[in-house]
């Protein structure tokens, strides 16, 4: 692990050092990290410095620590559930942050969830195709209010991701899904058409159903197609108001 270059922000250097050490495989699953006191003399900082450090890498689960005589901090077993929500919260940032737009994340989350046809088409279980059923039916209720239908739409989708039985391909589309979706049903939603969004569903249901991928392919691409021209018409609409109101001030 190599010192800290720079006196700024101490902690994180040392969190990231041991973070390196931890990808790289020179630190193993359960291995003991030195003490809070070895680490303070190893990196020439404090043991409050060091305590910080711990405590960064603790927050994204690459160490838990244990008290007792054979206690200490460990090198964690991090699995695809314990970083999902990482994931979500990483790429609504970099979603917020960068100022993506709709198009581009729309074009991504799609090119990403039709990777998994395929696999979904040929792997899907019973419980994921009564999921999927389970939240057209949800969709199709009377009086279902927008952040209702959404959260389905999430839950659908995210079944369709799980049903690929890859949890890579589930802990990289994490984001895709659970980031994206719902800004572009905020987006959409006041235009949408909740009929041919269940109909798209369904033909994706109906497709998985019968392992045939496709047509799971080809729905997700028309759906893709009509959320993109839906985003692009109501784009275009805000535009022409706006400038609309500019001339009227004018």
């Amino acid at each position: 692990m190599k010192k800290p270059e720079r006196p700024a922000d101490l902690s994180a250097q040392i969190a990231q050092s041991i973070r390196d050490a931890i990808v790289g495989g020179r630190l193993l699953v359960g291995d003991r990290l030195p003490s809070e006191s070895e680490l303070a003399e190893q990196f020439s900082v404090s043991r409050p410095t060091v305590r910080e450090a711990l405590k960064r890498l603790a927050a994204q689960n690459l160490i838990r620590t244990q008290r007792g005589a054979t206690g200490g901090a460990f090198v964690n077993h991090l699995s695809y559930a314990e970083a999902h929500n990482q994931q979500i919260t990483t790429s609504t940032l970099l979603l917020s942050m960068n100022a993506i737009s709709f198009d581009v994340a729309c074009e991504a989350r799609y090119a990403l969830e039709r990777a998994c046809a395929p696999l979904a088409a040929a792997r899907r279980t019973r419980a994921q195709l009564d999921t999927l059923r389970a939240e057209i039916g949800t969709q199709s209720r009377p009086g279902l209010t927008d952040e209702a239908f959404c959260a389905s739409d999430v839950t659908f989708h995210r079944a369709l991701v799980d049903a690929a039985g890859n949890p890579v391909l589930s802990y990289q589309l994490a984001g895709a899904v659970e980031a994206m979706q719902p800004l572009m049903n905020m987006i959409t939603f006041s235009a949408r058409s909740r009929d041919i969004i269940l109909g798209l569903h369904t033909e994706i249901a109906d497709a998985l159903e019968h392992r045939d991928p496709a047509g799971t392919d080809a729905a997700l691409l028309e759906l893709e197609s009509y959320t993109r021209n839906l985003a692009r018409s109501l784009l275009a609409r805000t535009r022409g108001n706006c400038r609309a109101a500019t001339a009227d001030r004018h």
